[in-house]
């Protein structure tokens, strides 16, 4: 499974370690930024991380920034795509039902 992974300035080190378990794991993980921790804008990342998953070149996202939202937000408005904000495994296990 090719996963697509995306953040601001704000998620980087959370992505940077979803990554390294997602990959020790066995997943392929298409990185889309941001790769500092300088500011930069949401939009940029997980935009382009949301058109990876609807176009079908990776099968699931994750996006992160400091708090979920402008990600979650960004995501949703690319078509064909449900973007939520999960805190736990439960919550997370809901949204693909």
């Amino acid at each position: 499974m090719k996963i697509a992974m995306a953040c601001d300035h704000g998620g980087l080190r959370l992505k940077n370690v979803l990554k390294d378990y997602l990959e020790a794991n066995g997943y392929i993980v298409e990185d889309f930024g941001t790769y500092s921790e300088d500011s930069c804008d949401y939009p940029d990342y997980a935009g382009k991380a949301a058109k990876a998953v609807a176009s079908g070149s990776c099968d699931r996202g994750v996006v992160v920034c400091g708090t979920g939202i402008g990600v979650s937000i960004t995501a949703n408005k690319v078509k064909g795509i449900r973007c939520a904000l999960c805190h736990d495994v439960f919550s997370a296990k809901a949204t693909r039902a």
